[in-house]
Parts: C-alpha cells; structure tokens; sequence
C-alpha cells in the first residue's frame, strides 16, 4: 500500500490523464538519447509497428519543433507537431505533441533517460488535457500499445547502431 509520501510524488490530480510507458534498453543512456536528437534516427525507429514516418522539418533544440507525417499500414496519414519544451542530455527531454502548431488538444510529454547498469531505462510520462482525452488516444488510437511498440521499435534499433559502432 502506497504512504501519503508517494501519492504525493504520483501527482494523482494527474494520474487520470495520464499514460506511463517504459522499457529497459539494452544501450548506454548517451546512445539512447541520440536517437531521438537527429531525424535521419527518428524516421528509423518513430511509430508503432508498420508505421513509416516522412519529416517536413526539424530542429532539435528547446523551442523547435518536428513537424512530420506518420503513414499507417492502411494507408492514412497522420499529420503531427512536436515543440520541444526541455532538452536536458542525456537525461531528460519534454515536449508538445499535437496535429499541429495550434491543436488546442496537443498533449505533453516527458521521456526520462537513466543508466540501468550499462542499459537504459526509459519512461515515457504523457498527460493529457482531459481523462476523456487520455481514454480516446487508448481506445481509439490505441496510444498504450502503440507507445510500446514505438519503444521496441526504438530498442531494436539502437541495438543496431550499437552494433555497427561495436564492429568499427
């Protein structure tokens, strides 16, 4: 049973509109934190399974923005904008997810960066406007699902690029 001191730390005014995702990689943080800092990376790993990404612009740094289309096994497009809130190498990056510059039901979301022994442990906090908008993104988008197949898909390729920094 959780202490007062916990509930505390959990931000339970929160916890309805929220979706934790988190997995352990196989990779030192510093490398981890790289795929997420260039976009010949993110298009690589970016999306659930069956998911291919095409970028319009990017910038990483605190203030700019991933402006990309996320292409569906189906065939849909989605059109997405990120604005990156707080870049702290190689521990800690937040950003604003949204359809686009304005969308007035953009989320936010922090991913947190730890050593794990010579792994990586990443969690990916995001909260959401309302609860109704965190159980539409589940349900409907299958957000939780495609959060942890979007971190497999990040693990396996990093494993990758460790692999071919590993026979150089």
């Amino acid at each position: 049973m959780a202490g007062a001191g916990q509930e505390t730390r959990a931000e339970p005014a929160t916890a309805d509109r929220e979706i934790v995702i988190s997995r352990i990689i196989d990779a030192p943080r510093e490398l981890v934190f790289e795929a997420f800092t260039q976009v010949r990376h993110l298009s690589r790993w970016w999306g659930p399974e069956g998911f291919t990404t095409t970028t319009r612009s990017f910038e990483f740094r605190e203030g700019g923005v991933w402006d990309f289309v996320m292409h569906g096994p189906d065939g849909t497009d989605y059109s997405e904008w990120i604005t990156w809130t707080e870049i702290v190498p190689p521990e800690r990056i937040a950003l604003l997810h949204g359809e686009s510059r304005d969308d007035p039901n953009a989320f936010e979301s922090t991913l947190a960066f730890a050593p794990h022994g010579t792994a990586t442990r990443i969690v990916m906090r995001t909260v959401f406007l309302t609860k109704q908008l965190r159980d539409q993104a589940a349900e409907e988008y299958h957000a939780i699902e495609g959060g942890e197949q979007t971190l497999s898909n990040l693990a396996a390729y990093v494993a990758e690029i460790a692999q071919k920094k590993e026979g150089r």
